[in-house]
């Protein structure tokens, strides 16, 4: 098993750290050349959705995973990748991949002053880190789109199919469960 990072922007260094620590190897996804590499995931680091979509397309990536991710590969997304994932931006007319039906909101929370690191329930999962960065809010998922956690009312993580997508950024820390919900859960269960 291979977890591709996308590695345009943001903090895809945490991302493969994380999965290092469950001992699952990583490659990075900088270029079109990359896309014919073997992996079985994908996962959509924070940054900055506007320059992570505009780069997919100038390096002719776009259309080759979007096409990937609709066809059913694994993807986790984290804050700008959340983003880039929604059907929807409500503070923008762009739209990205739209794979994922959901409506978000960018830098919901506020500033990056704004930024705050909590605990909370994660499916199943309990005491689950997550650290919000200038983030969005989900604000509305279609029918099918799944729930697995809130904070204060606020929709932070959900899954579609294979598509797990989270305001937050659960790479910064230590605790890598949610790494292994979505190697468990998802990736297994495609293969």
């Amino acid at each position: 098993m291979q977890i591709a990072v996308l590695a345009l922007q943001g903090d895809f260094a945490e991302h493969e750290a994380m999965f290092h620590r469950l001992n699952i190897p990583t490659c990075q996804l900088r270029q079109k050349s990359d896309l014919e590499q073997e992996f079985d995931a994908l996962v959509l680091p924070g940054g900055e959705s506007t320059v992570q979509g505009k780069l997919l397309r100038e390096l002719d990536m776009f259309d080759t995973l979007r096409s990937r991710i609709q066809e059913g590969l694994p993807v986790m997304a984290t804050c700008a990748g959340t983003i880039l994932l929604a059907q929807q931006i409500l503070d923008d007319t762009a739209v990205h991949l739209g794979t994922l039906g959901i409506s978000v909101r960018r830098n919901a929370y506020g500033r990056q002053l704004s930024s705050f690191h909590t605990t909370g329930t994660f499916g199943r999962l309990e005491n689950c880190p997550m650290s919000f960065i200038r983030a969005p809010q989900i604000e509305f998922c279609v029918p099918g789109v799944e729930i697995l956690a809130e904070h204060n009312g606020r929709i932070t993580a959900v899954r579609q199919g294979s598509q797990l997508a989270m305001t937050f950024h659960p790479e910064v820390a230590t605790d890598a469960r949610i790494a292994g919900y979505f190697i468990s859960e998802i990736v297994q269960a495609s293969r």
